[in-house]
């Protein structure tokens, strides 16, 4: 690149930043615009030198982009280039569009290739050993139409981009060579013919949704999985899975658990894999890559760039046979590295956040903020929120930083999630991180009222179960001896109602209660470093009150797999790069757990039996929510039901207390946590509540 560069900055603005051997300081001429392709001449004038080697040049006529420009002055010719005009609203006026398909779109006749680039000088496509120029079209699209079939040929773009040639993969790419090396043009009437997608899972309404978190790889690379292609998407396509003692395992165990929802952590393409030797390394997938390509190390076959694409479609058939519906979390608010991008190699400087004073914005805190405000980053994610609906057939998505992207996307992606049947179950996390956006335009949980329908993980409500996410040593209500009692009744009903406190969110639709996620500590590992002077037995007891309260409380729950099991990483608290031993779901573990397994899947039963646990707005809470009166620091609420009554309870302390139940008469057990009361009956008005027990009683009314 020449050293002597005039950036265009603003509309009809230049800045010239002038090499330290360029004098022209002493010339009388004004500088005028050179636009080589059409010999003419742009006269401009000088605005103001900022120092002896910046200068500001203002023209007189829109300049168009896209065009070979110099700056002609005093025997020197500097090249012209865009800048920061391409995040100037103007640029989206001049060049966004919703109406053309990008990427490659295949037949078996003619393939067209579609690239949007507005400020490229020329794109050229290598397909395979074929060089083909694309044409400009309107509002900065390039774009050829190829006959022949092009069905499985590599394919890539090389750009004339700020003075440099550019090699560049699409970003619109369906389908990889091994390890994101070239895209490949793919027919997906073909593959479909190979593998049908199967039809969603029936949810009436997604008040009704339990949600488990899973890792691909994590689910089944144990030995002990019993799955033949263990860490792949094929290994949870395997049904009647079992360790070698009998225990079920893999997509059998957890239909069995009784979830409805199972929310994959990141399966398109992601860094720091080697697709070709996936077990030398690990990632959970937050490094993303390309959006619309499955992850190869996931694949059997990873030099086949058509498996992976079968491989995750018989996947998710697989889960939706089992009626677990497939949640996908999805990385829109940033790139693994923004200069490697072909983002940024397409359009430099568009698709990124910056601050006003022109730094990088950071508030993901990964190096790069997707700029989701801008119309064409906006169309990505809507495009590729369409793909993985239509081709795949997923039921939802889980939106990583949340917080960092714009409340209009995420209302697009809503309007476009509501043309589908059953509901798409649409969450993020909604914390307001310091990202060049205004607050009042960031999706987060405090802008719940403008964001009808998304749901938000509620960390209100992790952090006052078990303590300040932040500081390890910190507690709360299940191991801090009932700590933060008071906040309960606003959490357990929905952390909605004013009454209670000041709501997390508009609608107890929009709240996704958890203690546990990949991220951060495992409650077990959690209990470990908080409670290390209790026994282990009352570590398990606090471990099942936190589960069971998430379980029990309005809004939808959220369950890390294998948090049923107590499940360990061994202490790490971020374990993103960490290995298999690590990660991995311990089915031995399972095995030794299935008291407290069968625990848990009675409280998702007592939640799916009862809709009293699953009501759907602020009325119906406050007509069939009642806190009882209890001896502190127990907890117990009343749900009131159309036949029957539910009373719970929950004792963090290692004292026995004699609570009083909402009214006298025959109250059976539907759950304990304690051995001698699981199927209790009782008959009165006074019970006794055991050390760090977890109750649910009900009462019929005829």
């Amino acid at each position: 690149m020449e050293s002597s560069i005039a950036w265009i900055d603003d509309i009809r603005m230049l800045t010239v930043n002038l090499d330290d051997n360029v004098n022209v300081l002493q010339s009388q001429e004004q500088p005028i615009i050179y636009w080589l392709t059409e010999e003419k001449f742009i006269h401009t004038k000088i605005e103001q030198w900022v120092d002896k080697h910046t200068v500001k040049i203002r023209f007189f006529e829109d300049i168009p982009l896209g065009e070979n420009l110099r700056l002609l002055w005093a025997q020197e010719s500097i090249p012209i280039y865009p800048r920061d005009i391409v995040r100037n609203p103007w640029f989206d006026e001049q060049y966004a569009t919703d109406d053309v398909i990008l990427g490659a779109t295949c037949s078996l006749h003619a393939t067209t290739f579609s690239l949007w680039a507005p400020t490229a000088i020329s794109v050229t496509l290598y397909l395979n050993n074929k060089k083909e120029i694309l044409s400009r079209q309107n509002r900065g699209v390039w774009s050829t139409t190829i006959s022949g079939d092009y069905h499985g040929y590599s394919y890539e773009y090389e750009l004339n981009i700020n003075g440099t040639l550019v090699r560049v993969n699409d970003p619109y790419a369906k389908a990889l060579l091994p390890n994101s090396e070239k895209g490949v043009v793919v027919d997906f009437s073909r593959l479909n013919n190979l593998v049908k997608n199967s039809d969603r899972p029936y949810v009436k309404n997604l008040q009704d949704s339990i949600i488990y978190e899973l890792h691909v790889r994590d689910a089944t690379i144990q030995k002990e999985s019993g799955v033949i292609n263990r860490g792949k998407f094929l290994g949870l396509t395997e049904f009647q899975t079992k360790t070698t003692n009998g225990a079920s395992t893999g997509i059998t165990y957890i239909k069995e658990l009784g979830c409805t929802h199972v929310q994959l952590l990141p399966i398109n393409d992601f860094a720091r894999i080697n697709e070709l030797q996936p077990l030398e390394t690990y990632n959970w997938g937050y490094d993303p890559l390309f959006f619309q390509v499955p992850e190869g190390s996931y694949s059997v076959s990873p030099n086949d760039p058509f498996s992976r694409i079968m491989e995750c479609k018989k996947m998710i058939n697989s889960f939706h046979e089992a009626d677990l519906s497939v949640i996908l979390d999805v990385v829109y608010n940033h790139v693994f590295i923004m200069e490697d991008s072909p983002f940024d190699k397409i359009v430099p400087g568009y698709y990124f956040r910056y601050h006003s004073d022109g730094s990088l914005s950071n508030g993901t805190g990964v190096g790069n903020d997707l700029a989701t405000e801008r119309k064409m980053v906006r169309k990505f994610i809507l495009d590729t929120i369409d793909f993985w609906l239509t081709e795949y057939h997923v039921d939802g998505f889980r939106f990583d930083l949340m917080g960092a992207m714009d409340i209009e996307t995420i209302n697009d992606i809503q309007q476009r999630c509501e043309r589908e049947s059953p509901p798409i179950m649409l969450l993020g996390e909604g914390w307001d991180l310091p990202t060049a956006l205004p607050s009042d335009k960031k999706a987060t949980s405090a802008n719940s009222v403008k964001l009808n329908g998304i749901r938000f993980f509620n960390d209100y409500f992790r952090d006052t179960l078990k303590g300040n996410l932040f500081e390890v040593s910190d507690v709360g209500y299940i191991n801090g001896k009932g700590r933060y009692i008071e906040r309960l009744n606003f959490l357990v009903s929905g952390s909605v109602l004013e009454e209670y406190g000041e709501p997390f969110v508009t609608e107890v639709n929009q709240t996704i209660n958890y203690v546990e996620c990949h991220d951060n500590h495992t409650l077990w590992d959690r209990l470990l470093i908080t409670n290390s002077q209790e026994r282990e037995i009352v570590r398990k007891k606090m471990h099942q009150l936190a589960t069971g309260l998430v379980l029990l409380s309005q809004g939808v729950p959220f369950i890390h797999a294998g948090q049923e099991w107590y499940r360990t990483k061994n202490g790490v608290e971020n374990s993103y790069i960490s290995n298999d031993e690590i990660n991995k779901l311990d089915w031995r573990k399972r095995e030794l757990e299935k008291e407290n397994i069968e625990f848990i899947k009675k409280l998702i039963s007592i939640r799916k039996k009862h809709p009293v646990f699953r009501l759907t707005n602020k009325q119906d809470i406050r007509k069939r929510y009642y806190p009882l009166q209890t001896p502190q620091p127990v907890f117990g609420y009343a749900l009131i039901g159309d036949c029957e009554d539910i009373a719970v309870y929950a004792n963090p302390t290692n004292e026995s207390y004699k609570i009083q139940l909402p009214s006298a008469g025959t109250w059976e057990v539907s759950a304990s946590n304690s051995h001698d009361k699981q199927k209790a009956i009782t008959k009165g008005e006074f019970t006794i509540i055991s050390p760090f027990e977890l109750i649910v009683y009900k009462k019929a009314r005829y």
